[in-house]
């Protein structure tokens, strides 16, 4: 059970250089650590939170010099056994793939959150700021929890805002690898298909091609290997994401017919379920590569992730009963 305390001063806090730019509820949440999101957003909206003692909205945007009235509120403080498990930081660092003064990129592994939420206390960036405290680590984007490959967090938030430019404008290159059910009808296919969020009764995300109210979204899919799995063929390909929607590459996968092997929310089931006995029991994608340059770079960067063992393994098994 989670013990409690009390800020019971209210804070001033003058935002600096570093942190101009940021929303309001990110900046809080550096300073209201163990304060749930829900609560946070509770106290903007009745206006407790005050910029240059103005009210302001969530999704309201710092400058530097800024004063933040930050009043008292009770946070919960975690158990000390409520930490992350020690096989997962080690496993973070194992997958540190490149790092320098302002950014790193990780291999994610499938089944890690990349942030805490729906009963976890810790995600991969709570993790990672468990192994780095002092550290202003944020992600820089997302992978859904069963997706692993390239990550890219910033540790500064000057490169947060640099990166995420980047991303805006189409400056990095984000390559997937992924296996498909069925067959790409050509080498290489472009998929323009907007997308839509949508939440279910239940509380499930799902996304759906929606042509009137979607937002764009685009694709580019390219083969590289055609295997069979009995008298099922499937496909080895290469996705390049053009923009980065939710869900996009299975969504779109899905959309052409052959939706990913492994997807458990848009993929077949009874082809799931025939794959497990040769190896497959995860989602078959992977961020296997990216490229970028920012600002003091020489040159673009170019960071490749290398294919996990079980997905390498159940390809060497479909080639092998070929």
């Amino acid at each position: 059970m989670d013990s409690a305390k009390f800020i019971d001063s209210v804070r001033l806090v003058e935002v600096d250089a570093e942190s101009a730019g940021q929303r309001i509820d990110n900046f809080l949440l550096r300073f209201l650590k163990g304060v749930p999101r829900s609560h946070l957003y509770r106290v903007l909206r009745r206006g407790e939170v005050r910029v240059n003692k103005g009210r302001v909205k969530a999704s309201h945007r710092l400058n530097a010099g800024d004063l933040v009235r930050i009043p008292p509120l009770r946070t919960s403080t975690p158990e000390p056994s409520d930490r992350a498990p020690r096989s997962q930081m080690e496993r973070l660092e194992r997958g540190m793939l490149y790092e320098d003064e302002r950014l790193l990129v990780i291999d994610k592994p499938s089944g890690m959150a990349v942030h805490g939420g729906s009963g976890l206390s810790y995600g991969l960036i709570e993790s990672l700021r468990h192994a780095r405290p002092g550290r202003e680590l944020e992600l820089v984007h997302r992978l859904d929890r069963e997706t692993s490959g390239c990550l890219v967090i910033s540790k500064r938030r000057s490169a947060l805002r640099e990166l995420h430019r980047l991303i805006r404008e189409g400056g990095m290159t984000k390559r997937y690898q992924a296996l498909i059910l069925g067959e790409l009808p050509r080498q290489k296919l472009v998929v323009d298909a907007p997308l839509k969020k949508n939440v279910l009764q239940g509380g499930e995300r799902v996304v759906r091609v929606d042509p009137e109210q979607g937002k764009p979204a685009r694709t580019i899919f390219r083969r590289l290997q055609r295997l069979r799995a009995g008298e099922r063929i499937l496909t080895l390909v290469e996705a390049e994401l053009i923009t980065g929607r939710t869900h996009q590459i299975r969504v779109h996968a899905a959309h052409l017919g052959t939706p990913l092997a492994g997807d458990p929310k848009y993929g077949d089931e009874e082809i799931n379920r025939a794959l497990k006995p040769l190896g497959l029991t995860r989602l078959f994608l992977h961020a296997s590569s990216l490229r970028f340059r920012i600002e003091g770079m020489e040159r673009a960067l170019s960071v490749d992730a290398p294919l996990p063992d079980e997905l390498a393994q159940f390809l060497a098994e479909l080639e092998a009963t070929e």
